[in-house]
Formats: C-alpha cells, structure tokens, sequence
C-alpha cells in the first residue's frame, strides 16, 4: 500500500499494568515517514518510524511541540531511531502527566521492543515533563536534550521572577498539580530539584538556549539547573544560539548545527543498553491483594516501613510513598518510618508492637533485616522466629495486612554469591515469604549481579551497604516493578489465610517489658532521663529517656516475666560490661554486651537470653559481672527495654 494513504492496521487490546491501548493504529505520512497513531488509556499518542530501524530500536521522546523544529528528529530517523509522543499538553509535568507516560513507555518497550533506555527531548514547557519523568526514571534514561527548556514553572507560567509569565498558563497549572499559589510557590521539586539520581546515573544533558530569551530568562531556568546538576557531578552541556532571527522576546530561534546535536543524542543512545530484567529478583507470590483493596475501595491506607539504617534513612522509602501517593492520587495515606539504625530482625519483633503495631491498622508492612541480621551475628534459627513473628504478630493485629519482605546488599552477601552460595540471612528470608506467600525482593542477588554485568560498581555507584542516590535508585525501581506488577494481579487474586506456624517458639508475641517492672537490688538506679556522660554519640528513642544503670560489679536486679522468650534493649557504648544472668535459678551465664562499634557509640543492643522456655512464669537475675572486655573502659549495663515473648 502507497505511504500516501491512510491506512488501519488492527493490533488487538493491550493490558499491561492496566493499560487499554485503542485497538486500531492509524498510519499516514510524516516528513517522508511513517506516523503512527493510536490512543493509550484514552490518550492519544503517536510514533515515527524510521525507513530501516537501528538494532534495538533507540527512540526519542519528545515532550509537547511534536512538530516543532523537526529538522533533528528528521536526521535520527534517517539513522535509524524512532521519535515517539503521547499528549498530556497542558498538564505541566504533574504527577498525572507522569503516571501516563510510565504506561507509555512500558507499551513501547514492552509491546513495540523499544530500547529500554530513550533520549528525552524537551521544547520549552517540554522541560517540565523531561526532568520530572527522568527524576523518577534515571535508569531508563540515555540522555536528555531540551531547547529553552523552562525548569522552574514559578519562572514560566508563574512570571514570579524576571519572566513575563502567562497568567492562563498559571491558573491551569495550580488546578492540574492541586496546588494553591501559596503551596505553588513554595513546591520543592521544580525541575532543578532532587537531581542527586539522575546525576548518580551520569545522565548527560544538553540545553540549547538563546541568552536574549525574556519568556524564560536563563538565569531562573537553565543556568539554575546546570550549576546544581554540575555540583552533583551531573554532565552538563549548553550551547547558545546567537544566528538567524529570534522571536518572541528569544524564546524562538533558529536551531545551529544539527548534526551536532543528533551526534549527541546517537552517541549517548546506540549502541543500544540492555540492562538486566527486574523480574528475576522479585517473588510477587500471593501478591499484594489487600493493600491494593485498602488503597482502591476504601481510599484510605497506612503504610509502614520497619528496618535498620537502610530503611531510616532518606531514599528509597521516600521514593515509594511518593510513588504510591502519585499513582492513587484520590487515596489518604499514612506512612510509618519504623527504622531504626543497626536493627536487624531480633529487635524488629519485640519492637513491631510499639512503633508500629500500635498506631493503628497496617496495610502494608516494608520488612528489611538481612544486612543488620549478618552484621549484628544473628544465629539462623533466632532470624526466623523473629521474621516469621513480625508476620504473624502484624496478622493478629491486622488478617488482611500484606507484608514484603526485602534483603538489601552488602559487600560480605557478595562474597557468598562469588563462593557460589545463598546467604543464610537471604534463604531465611526467603523461607518465611514462601511459607505466608508473601512478596520479596532479593535486591543483594540483583545487586551483584549488575556488578557482574558491569552496569555498576560498589565502588563508584553503589559505595556503601547505605546506598549512595545510585542505589538508592537501584531498590526503588525494584520496588516500583513489584508493587506495579502485585497490584496488576490484585483484582484477581483472593486473600489467604495464615498458616501454621513453621516454628512453635516464633516471637509472634514479641513485646517491650517496662523497665519499672524489675526488682533492683544494690548498685542498680533508674534514670529517669539518661544521657552520656563521656561525649559519645547516640541514636535517637535511646537518650534523654528512662534508663536503669548499674556500673558497678555485683549489681543484681531481678524480673518476673510471662512467655517463652527473655532479653534486654539496651546501649552498649565505650564503657559496656559483661552480665551474669540465670532464669528460673538455673546455672549463670555470662554475656559480653560490649560490640565492635561501642568505642564510638552508646549502640541501641538487644540481647536474648532465652527463646524456647514453657509458655508460663518465670523469673529472671541479673548481675554485673567482675570481668570485662578488654577493650571497654568499665563494666556498665544500661537497660533501655526487657524483652518478652
């Protein structure tokens, strides 16, 4: 059939993550190639296609303006890429914007064999739409090239600064991001915002601009932008038009050198990248069927996030509340940051009831312990009592709460997978999700195995077990694929029921016993707002609160205590001792609560003196041993918490 006509080519219906792709391509001429046309949930949306594509099909992106200054899209599809468009005009690079072109890109790599990385290209306005989706996409980004592009909407539409602004533009922009002027003016994640992933990923970018534009003036766009992104070792090139005439106050010029220009975009995009597949590292099992039923019908979700420093720290949790805020928009959440520092999975089940349990119904529970489990020298049976009672204690508070467990990296998991071993953190792990049918993510495996693929290096990328931006954008998109792909399979998946336990003495009942609750004898006081007294630091939830102190050999307390399992929370810092403990007044047993980090740090420490006593009373005695370890400067025990079961 000539080029000339137009032309229907029937394709079926599409459903990936929800996707509704228009069962009919419409296919007409454009610039001597092929357009073509179709609708993606409703919006219409478009590829050019070149006469002989590249192996692996690199395509660019354009953002608004799909037909203008064509001349450069014209040499790539000469080389051989693909230019792609959806129209979300005038919607500003806010979060719907972006939902919709997260489906567009997964209908074009995964249905049509797109490049998995695309060179975005952004006209003006265009700029709001390429930075706010390679922010949330860096991996998946070769570069970007943008022409006066705006990167504060406060500069253009706004006009609060030099710019003359658009006061229609203004007013459509607050209603399609939600935004007052007041909140507008104060929004924190403008274009040159947060660029610490994608200059992580060493995107490349490139403005072209003319230094005459009044539409959006340099100085609030494109040099704010560059000198952030060149902070944060992002590569940045600008280039600035000075020949032909320019229109509209310099916002429109004539485009030098394209070829230049083209080169930049072919040399960051082809040869064509193929990163490894999510999916191998992710078990959706039984998937996330409640959480998605909580978040959809009843528009109301809590969210908790319980784990070590890799959970406490800012990055990839932030990430994943934002992206569930983004992509249920008409949802309330409630997020729990339940982490805490050189926690692993023993503490994490007598702590759940407390800081997380507590504060109502959970949905969904982030669970993360394998780095701290091997770091803290957690035995394999202790691991999976404490994960599987996490579980099942979330369940009694919650049936119907769905639970992901996750197993972070560090360089020692490494070592396993070179020996060609599991870790036992990661198969207990998985042993407990597999029992409860739970999802998991074993993001040490993926790590690992993109260090192998030499997509990245721990020692330029990743850098440390507390992920740099890079890493933390590794876990996020892993994340993001589990819960895109849980909540895909949602409508059709039934809740199941609890199952046994794998272990009768799981800590399904772990709880904090209160400090007053024991008997103390000589050389014991109760401190009712400690603090050190020798400068060390300390972690917050364990300073300027209720402690007992003994420091002195020979001090006794005693606790009586109902259940199976006993131990202490406390701080172990430069001057932590050795105890004597016995229960039900059997033989002593001597425990050193000093640690390979207590010469810096009052520590957060849990210690478990006994997991498998009958289920009834018991009586605990504890006393400050004469001995120390020699490295600890005296013979301190501070008791934060006891532990029960």
């Amino acid at each position: 059939m000539r080029l000339s006509l137009l032309f229907v080519c029937l394709f079926g219906v599409l459903s990936i993550t929800g996707l509704q792709a228009q069962s009919t391509e419409t296919v007409s001429p454009w610039h001597s190639f092929e357009k073509v046309e179709f609708k993606l949930n409703d919006i219409p949306a478009r590829y050019i296609k070149p006469r002989k594509p590249l192996p692996g099909n690199p395509w660019v992106w354009r953002a608004h303006f799909p037909d203008w200054h064509v001349e450069m899209d014209s040499i790539l599809l000469e080389r051989g890429f693909h230019i792609a468009y959806i129209n979300t005009n005038d919607q500003y690079g806010a979060p719907k914007a972006m939902m919709a072109w997260d489906d567009f890109y997964d209908y074009l790599v995964t249905k049509k064999g797109f490049a998995p990385k695309v060179a975005l290209e952004g006209v003006s306005r265009g700029g709001l739409y390429v930075y706010a989706w390679a922010k949330r996409n860096p991996a998946k980004v070769s570069c970007i090239y943008a022409e006066a592009p705006v990167c504060d909407f406060k500069s253009w539409p706004g006009g609060k600064g030099n710019a003359k602004g658009d006061a229609k533009s203004w007013q459509q922009l607050l209603a399609v991001y939600g935004l007052t002027e007041e909140q507008a003016l104060a929004y924190d994640d403008q274009p040159f915002d947060n660029l610490g992933g994608l200059a992580a990923y060493k995107v490349p970018i490139l403005h072209v601009i003319s230094l005459n534009d009044k539409v959006v003036p340099n100085e609030e766009n494109t040099f704010k932008l560059v000198e952030r992104y060149q902070r944060l070792g992002g590569p940045t090139t600008v280039y600035s038009m000075s020949r032909g005439e320019q229109r509209l106050d310099g916002h429109h010029f004539p485009i030098e050198h394209l070829n230049w220009w083209a080169d930049f975009i072919q040399q960051n995009s082809y040869p064509v990248q193929k990163p490894l597949a999510h999916k191998p590292y992710v078990q959706v099992r039984n998937g996330l069927p409640n959480a998605y039923r909580a978040i959809t019908e009843q528009k109301k979700a809590t969210v908790a996030f319980l784990g070590g420093s890799i959970t406490y720290n800012p990055g990839w949790r932030d990430k994943v509340s934002r992206y569930l805020q983004e992509t249920f928009p008409q949802t309330e959440f409630t997020f729990i940051k339940a982490g805490i520092p050189s926690l692993g999975s023993l503490p994490h089940a007598f702590r759940v009831e407390q800081d997380v349990l507590s504060k109502g119904k959970i949905d969904l529970l982030f669970l993360e312990a394998a780095v701290n489990d091997r770091a803290n020298g957690t035995d394999s049976l202790t691991q999976l009592r404490a994960l599987e009672g996490i579980v099942r204690h979330a369940r009694k508070n919650n049936p119907a709460v769905d639970v992901v467990l996750m197993e972070f990296a560090d360089p020692d998991k490494s070592g396993d997978f070179r020996q060609g071993k599991k870790p036992a953190e990661l198969l207990n792990h998985e042993r407990v999700a597999a029992h409860y049918q739970l999802p998991s993510i074993d993001l040490a495996r993926e790590v690992y195995d993109r260090i192998q693929a030499r997509e990245l290096s721990w020692e330029y990328d990743f850098k440390d077990l507390h992920p740099s931006p890079f890493g933390q954008e590794v876990y996020f998109q892993t994340i993001k694929y589990l819960l895109k792909a849980s909540f895909q399979a949602a409508a059709s998946v039934k809740p199941l029921a609890t199952p046994a336990p794998l272990h009768r003495s799981n800590f399904e009942r772990g709880r904090y016993v209160p400090i007053q609750e024991a008997k103390l004898g000589s050389g014991w006081k109760l401190v009712d707002n400690w603090k050190p007294a020798d400068g060390a630091s300390t972690r917050a939830g364990f300073v300027d609160r209720p402690m007992l102190e003994a420091t002195g050999p020979g001090a006794t307390l005693t606790l009586n205590f109902a259940g199976t399992a006993v131990g202490i929370a406390l701080v172990s810092g430069p001057d932590a001792g050795e105890i004597e403990y016995r229960i039900d007044n059997g033989p002593y047993r001597k425990m050193d609560l000093y640690t390979q980090w207590s010469h810096q740090l009052h520590l957060p420490w849990y210690k478990l003196f006994a997991g498998d006593l009958s289920d009834r009373k018991h009586t605990l005695q504890l006393r400050i041993a004469p001995t120390k370890n020699p490295k600890s400067k005296g013979n301190a025990c501070r008791i934060v918490y006891f532990l029960a079961n």
